[in-house]
């Protein structure tokens, strides 16, 4: 029911814009008006998170790790999984971001017969993750070439290598079949497993049908009907520029305007949903902290104040006793 009214929703959202770019006049109130509005309550939305996030309080170090922590010289220190310096704490970041390190290692648990746990891996979600979004991004970089009149050689290079599987004209992008696949995937499990399907909400599968939405028109536009390009990057310097060409829009099939008004509203949607956990992912103190803890005493700053009796001061009141005993002691 929750993935069903996600996909009316969409499905609305594209007749709305079919039904409004279908109008001459209101072509650009959809051309122009939506996008820039959009783009405003991005970027508002964005400052406002990550203003929110970077005020939140961190006084201790809670970086959450699977390696060991560095501490006496014969322990093997795991730099990358627990990083003691800020070089390292980039190292574990790069491979997060790029790589989903910590999803690769991600494990599917089951009780099999005899009530016995098993546990085996689980590469699948890690592979649709990933080629999701890389491809998302090599679209997103490959689409720069209608806002920028020379197209820089770095995305020439980038649509050649995305194109290299030449099937017929105009180009093949491997992008476009893979973010397609990728979305499916990603939503037939959200579905198909139970444990999955019982904790999704609307929330959940609502980007994954806008998303697909905007990659189907997208494809659509490219592959099936007829688009005036030259009049798409036209308008979309005149966007960039603050000085639209409103005689652009009437060049400018309907399917664009529908492909448009959908990444106009996943930009819209993006500070206020889980998918700002792009952003949220360089700010989150259990990945951009150093595990210095055994060498660094971090204390909360807004604690009142304690007296504490160290390790050195017990020792002072206790280092004859403790001899007595047998104990070791830094000073004799």
């Amino acid at each position: 029911m929750k993935a069903l009214v996600s996909l009316i929703a969409v499905l609305l959202l594209a007749l709305i814009a079919y039904a409004g770019a279908s109008m001459p006049g209101m072509r650009f109130l959809f051309g122009v008006v939506i996008p820039y509005a959009a783009f405003i309550i991005f970027v508002v939305g964005m400052v406002v998170r990550i203003l929110k996030w970077a005020s939140s309080p961190v006084p201790f170090r809670i970086p959450t790790t699977t390696g060991q922590q560095k501490s006496l010289p014969w322990i093997k220190h795991s730099i990358i999984e627990s990083p003691s310096s800020g070089l390292g704490v980039i190292a574990r970041m790069a491979l997060e971001v790029l790589f989903f390190r910590s999803l690769f290692r991600n494990l599917k648990t089951q009780v099999g017969d005899g009530k016995q746990v098993t546990y085996g891996e689980a590469k699948w979600l890690w592979a649709a993750g990933l080629a999701f979004h890389w491809s998302f991004l090599i679209i997103l970089v490959r689409h720069m070439r209608f806002f920028i009149e020379q197209v820089p050689a770095a995305i020439k290079l980038i649509e050649g290598l995305d194109s290299f599987l030449q099937v017929g004209a105009p180009l093949f992008y491997m992008t476009d079949a893979v973010i397609l696949a990728s979305v499916t995937y990603l939503f037939i499990r959200r579905i198909g497993l139970p444990q999955v399907k019982y904790i999704s909400l609307i929330a959940d599968y609502f980007p994954l049908f806008l998303i697909l939405g905007i990659a189907v028109t997208g494809v659509l536009m490219r592959y099936f009907t007829k688009t005036d390009i030259v009049s798409v990057k036209v308008l979309a310097m005149g966007l960039v520029s603050f000085s639209p060409d409103p005689k652009m829009l009437g060049n400018i099939g309907v399917m664009f305007y529908i492909h448009l008004f959908l990444l106009s509203v996943l930009f819209a949607y993006f500070p206020l949903s889980k998918l700002v956990h792009m952003a949220g992912g360089f700010m989150s103190p259990t990945r951009n902290l150093a595990n210095n803890s055994r060498m660094k005493r971090h204390v909360n700053p807004w604690n009142y104040p304690v007296h504490v009796h160290t390790y050195e001061e017990y020792e002072n009141d206790f280092r004859e006793k403790m001899k007595g005993a047998g104990l070791p002691v830094e000073k004799e």
